[in-house]
């Protein structure tokens, strides 16, 4: 594939070049001096690409939000694409790449999916140091007081190792204080989630220096201000604030900065890198990691209400393949015409759809077209959402590129011209804690019950004592469920949720409720996408 240079896609997106710090020939970081200089301009409409509960293997919900500003380059519609940037976890581990697929792609793919421009490796030193320091002062005599036992800021590395879930640091050093510890991926940590939420370098420095990292022996947080190293981490942060810019495998421009998991953290791109965009573009089309009830619902109560944004659209992509399965037909056998089993399953994009139109937003169907689609399937779908009052569009950007989304495109484009975003959050930040939970979990999920463990009691207590009533709410919950089992398929209700625990990320502002069997370290499976890789492609 003949890439273009990044000054010229640069060009295309309005970029002066000024602003412009290439990293190569095909990729660069853009100086945010450049939001200073067009903020007065009106924004564009934003366009939110969500999905249904997945597969394992994912529904294209990525591959979709390329087709997307493929099809609006096909019809004349200049737009702007923002993702997340892939994680080594899942690019190793089961999901393989995040770059998309097929005709649809950003570039260069490779780079993208492995070091790209160094973000992510800044990333896991900044939250390594922070950990270095805190036992370093435990070591030195402990100055600030730190209870071992209570210090809750964890290391990390973007990667998938369940070995590094629990450890013990110091062990064998006659002068050290040994304890528990444990890793994160990277892309779970708090870190990342200020990254992404974080308005300016300001903003990050400020939301940095309030991250909480321990207590002392008296119970007082401890904080990275406290341990006086803000400074050190914005030096290794200076470059992995700024947005990084590539193409699409069609030569438009994309934004992709920032890679908060959905299923823990928040799962949306970064702010900055969205408020760039909607100045530059008309039309801005990004993405929310998983399913709706995850990545859509932080993006709609946590991202837009923190950035002051007001999305216009939401596309809710599905596959045939996908709904069988929540129709109750085995995952090994999809590819096999199971119409009965398609109108079962329907029930969950039902689900993902009436979600989205709580939170006043239009909503458009996009269904990934797969070879194994019947047209007795493709019929049945149809003719339901046409019943149900949905408009959807079949797309092949997967084989054709943007000219398999230009039905998509064209749809998007006359929804945003015609029908008018209510945007709302789900809850009022300032309701307690546990009634924003309970709201997320019976209004989104369906959920009968919340049911909390005395350990999460406590620590909902302790932090609003601490002064985070006001917070956001961040569900950790599996992304092959509505409900907090993976096992669950299809739109059930009623069922209980269970809250195990809650962690503070104090410097972000919301609390993380962990449900179910929710890991922020995950586990590479029996046959990892690592050792299935080709032949290195410079050979």
């Amino acid at each position: 594939m003949d890439l273009l240079e990044i000054t010229e896609i640069a060009k295309k997106a309005g970029i002066p070049a000024k602003y412009v710090e290439p990293y190569g020939h095909t990729k660069a970081k853009i100086d945010m001096a450049l939001y200073d200089e067009i903020k007065d301009r009106p924004n564009g409409k934003l366009v939110l690409v969500t999905a249904i509960t997945p597969t394992k293997a994912g529904e294209g919900k990525t591959t979709t939000s390329i087709a997307l500003t493929e099809g609006f380059g096909k019809i004349g519609q200049k737009a702007m694409l923002c993702l997340r940037e892939p994680s080594l976890g899942p690019v190793f581990g089961i999901k393989g790449g995040a770059t998309g697929g097929g005709k649809v792609t950003v570039e260069p793919q490779e780079e993208i999916n492995l070091h790209f421009t160094g973000d992510m490796h800044a990333l896991t030193s900044s939250i390594n140091l922070i950990s270095a320091v805190i036992d370093n002062s435990i070591y030195q005599g402990n100055p600030l007081n730190i209870d071992p036992d209570r210090v809750v800021w964890t290391r990390a590395m973007d990667m998938n190792d369940r070995a590094l879930r629990t450890i013990e640091v110091a062990e064998g050093d006659p002068k050290g204080t040994p304890r528990q510890d444990h890793f994160v991926i990277t892309v779970a940590s708090e870190m990342m989630a200020i990254l992404c939420l974080a308005k300016s370098e300001e903003d990050f420095l400020e939301r940095l220096s309030r991250i909480i990292v321990a207590y002392d022996k008296s119970g007082k947080p401890i904080t990275v201000k406290d341990l006086q190293i803000t400074h050190a981490i914005m030096r290794l942060m200076k470059e992995a604030l700024k947005p990084n810019l590539v193409q699409t495998g069609e030569g438009n421009p994309a934004l992709i900065h920032g890679g908060p998991f959905a299923n823990i953290a928040h799962g949306c791109n970064s702010i900055l890198a969205t408020k760039l965009a909607l100045k530059l573009a008309p039309i801005v089309v990004t993405e929310a990691g998983f399913g709706a009830d995850l990545g859509a619902e932080k993006f709609l109560d946590i991202k837009c209400r923190e950035a002051g944004f007001r999305p216009d659209l939401t596309v809710v992509v599905a596959t045939i393949r996908a709904l069988k399965m929540h129709g109750g037909q085995p995952y090994e056998s999809l590819a096999e015409e199971n119409v009965e089993a398609l109108k079962n399953g329907v029930s969950n994009l039902k689900r993902h759809l009436e979600n989205m139109e709580k939170f006043g937003l239009p909503v458009i169907v996009a269904i990934n077209h797969f070879a194994s689609d019947t047209p007795a399937e493709i019929e049945y779908l149809e003719s339901w959402c046409e019943k149900e009052g949905y408009t959807v569009s079949f797309l092949d950007g997967f084989l054709k590129g943007g000219e398999g989304a230009i039905d998509l495109a064209k749809k998007v484009q006359k929804a945003l011209a015609e029908t008018e975003s209510h945007y709302h959050p789900i809850y009022e930040l300032d309701r307690p804690l546990k009634e924003k939970i309970e709201t997320i979990a019976k209004e989104i999920y369906r959920a009968g019950e919340v049911i909390y463990t005395e350990k999460a009691l406590e620590q909902l207590d302790a932090y609003e004592k601490l002064g985070f009533g006001s917070a956001y709410v961040c569900m950790a919950k599996t992304p092959a469920s509505v409900t907090d089992d993976a096992s669950v398929l299809g739109a059930p209700s009623g069922f209980p949720i269970t809250i195990r625990e809650v962690n503070l990320s104090a410097g972000a502002n919301f609390v993380v409720p962990l449900t179910g069997k929710i890991l922020t370290m995950p586990g590479l499976p029996k046959v990892p996408a690592a050792v299935k890789m080709e032949e290195l492609p410079w050979k």
